[in-house]
């Protein structure tokens, strides 16, 4: 077979050079540009963000923890794009214009359509002597010094610049990017997604050869060092335990009886209206503690405690719902990688709904209008003058508690277990045991945190500034309590299923956020004393005013791309195609079922192993690579 291959090699060079030079030179550049391409992915590999202590938590606790970590890098990126997009075309004009580099005329509210009782409003900015204390306030709540920033709404009262003759629409540009980043965030979402579905079908091949895989080609002949040699020793052996794990659950899934059947489905239904009974109570507690902390604020000056109510009580309830949910899904009798996808769901399922608790207890506060002129405004004028601002000072509270609760549970819960379970021989305390690093619990933090950040930026549009430098933080937080504080899971997971899960949660949150800000944009009104939406009724109705301003042939190709007789025959044309590419997807399949029927005729016949078998063998190992 040997000699077979070296023959079908030769072949491949005498065609080449019976070739035209043109063809010839065409096919060495491409290689050349290949190789070239190679060396710059190999060199972008040793500047990359945490590469090797990624690598070394993969040897020391398995592919499935460093999905988590790889996970967390990719949102590090996420949110440092999202934050220069939005400084680049929001924050950074108006700080230029602010300090006269640019000319620029602020939004001028026509009084014969807007109420002047509207257009008041006094910013919660502390004047005179301040305590420190005060500060501290401020700077965890968003109030006070923080509301008049750049950081929150508020702040961008810039209609129009001018540069030259150039002129720089800022409400439009502020609408844009919010609608650039929720799209860069879903198309890099489904980047991600489309390269994890391409793992998870190599890892769904036949059992037999993904061992086979494993311990023939798994290991990379070009490492040299010993420590990378450990690691990548250690790695394959996780994957080989991975493997046999859940080989042992299916044939144990596979011995039950009825009976047992009958069992385990009974207790499943009676689990899971536990689990609704228990997101109904986390929801009626969001719901009063906003309440709450919204009247006693309108009532008097709050304390910390009283801002902080919404947030710690959220706090609280994704605390105590998933240890009830991990306790409740290990009796349900699940693999662990479908114990972590259920318990993930149930859990993301009670963070974003808790999210939308709070914002629905916040719109009911903000719509409710009791008087005529509260009505003339179109929201609670009195009580919330900047709607916007107090939103994104809900968000930013969410953003800091939620890093500070990590914080303080790594240094007052983690650490101190590992000491009681190093030096106390206690049974109890042995008992316990050192923790695991529970994957789906670190990934519910991030996912809830990234929501938040999505749903906030538009409110303020510095937040995934402060996203990125809280995710950058927990990383090392999470390293170094992973390395000093936890033992390796008991059950391996899968990495490939982890990391398109990982992504397809997020895209839940994602989609998620893009309800919130719809209601935002297009249904309440935008306050009339502040922000750079104050001369239009809503922050959509900046849109149509912009393509009133263009030229009558641009209009009418705009709302023909509008109009149903374009969408109709558009959405046909998408359908046929997705039907197109599914078919041609189901023909790969089906080729790739036969050459590794081919594959399996060439272990069993060497004469099998012709110049075209060659062929196929290449196409195979490229597809997979």
């Amino acid at each position: 077979c040997t000699y077979n291959i070296k023959r079908g090699k030769d072949i491949q060079q005498a065609d080449i050079k019976h070739l035209s030079g043109w063809k010839q030179w065409k096919i060495a550049s491409s290689k050349s540009l290949k190789k070239v391409l190679n060396d710059i992915k190999e060199l972008s590999s040793y500047l990359e963000l945490w590469q090797h202590d990624i690598h070394s938590i993969e040897g020391k606790f398995g592919t499935g923890i460093q999905s988590y970590f790889l996970f967390l890098r990719f949102l590090v990126r996420l949110n440092f794009i999202i934050f220069i997009l939005m400084f680049g075309f929001v924050t950074l004009p108006s700080i230029l214009s602010k300090y006269g580099i640019l000319n620029n005329s602020f939004a001028k509210i026509p009084l014969k359509n807007i109420e002047p009782h509207c257009t008041v409003y006094i910013p919660s900015d502390n004047k005179g002597l301040v305590y420190f204390y005060t500060y501290l306030k401020d700077l965890l709540s968003g109030t006070g010094f923080l509301e008049v920033t750049s950081l929150f709404y508020g702040y961008y009262t810039v209609d129009t610049e001018w540069l030259s003759v150039l002129r720089y629409n800022l409400p439009l540009a502020y609408l844009l990017a919010t609608f650039g980043y929720l799209a860069l965030s879903l198309l890099w979402i489904i980047i991600g997604s489309v390269e994890g579905f391409k793992q998870n079908l190599v890892h769904g091949e036949d059992q037999f050869q993904s061992y086979c895989n494993k311990v023939f080609a798994g290991w990379d002949f070009c490492i040299t060092d010993l420590n990378a040699a450990r690691l990548k020793h250690r790695s394959l052996q996780y994957e080989l335990q991975t493997d046999l794990e859940e080989e042992r659950l299916k044939r144990k899934i596979a011995d039950r009886t009825m009976k047992e059947k009958l069992r385990i489905y009974s207790w499943r239904i009676l689990i899971n209206i536990i689990v609704i009974a228990v997101l109904s109570g986390c929801f009626y507690s969001i719901y009063r503690a906003t309440v709450f902390s919204q009247e006693s604020s309108n009532d008097f000056q709050p304390n910390l405690i009283v801002q902080y109510l919404p947030s710690i009580v959220i706090t609280l309830v994704n605390f105590i719902a998933p240890q009830i949910f991990s306790f409740l899904v290990r009796l349900e009798d699940y693999s662990p990688a479908f114990e972590i996808r259920l318990k993930l769901i149930r859990c993301v399922f009670m963070r974003l709904a808790g999210i939308g608790v709070l914002l629905f207890s916040l719109w009911s506060q903000i719509s409710y209008c009791a008087t005529d002129k509260c009505k003339a405004c179109g929201y609670n004028y009195e009580l919330y003058p900047c709607w916007e601002s107090e939103v994104g000072q809900e968000m930013y509270k969410l953003m800091i508690f939620d890093f500070i609760t990590i914080l303080a549970m790594t240094l007052f819960v983690d650490f101190p277990r590992k000491l009681l379970v190093t030096h106390w021989s206690c049974k109890p305390v042995q008992w316990c045991g050192l923790q695991e690093f529970g994957i789906s619990d670190n990934v519910l933090d991030i996912i809830y945190g990234q929501t938040i950040c999505w749903i906030g930026t538009f409110f303020s549009p510095l937040l995934p500034a402060i996203a990125t430098i809280k995710y950058f933080i927990i990383f090392y937080i999470k390293k170094i309590s992973l390395i000093h504080t936890c033992k390796p899971a008991a059950r391996p997971v899968r990495a490939s299923s982890s990391n398109f899960f990982f992504l397809l949660v997020l895209l839940i949150g994602l989609v998620f956020a893009f309800i919130p800000l719809g209601i935002s944009i297009a249904h309440i009104p935008s306050s009339k004393a502040c922000g750079p939406f104050r001369n239009f009724n809503t922050s959509w109705a900046v849109v149509p005013e912009t393509v009133l301003g263009l030229p009558t042939g641009l209009q009418q190709v705009l709302h023909g791309i509008a109009s149903e007789a374009f969408a109709v025959p558009f959405f046909v044309v998408v359908c046929l195609l997705m039907f197109y590419f599914i078919a041609l997807a189901r023909a790969h399949k089906r080729v790739v079922e036969q050459l590794r029927e081919q594959l399996v005729m060439v272990r069993f016949d060497p004469l099998f192993c012709t110049p075209e078998v060659f062929f196929v063998v290449s196409v195979i190992r490229h597809a997979e690579e």
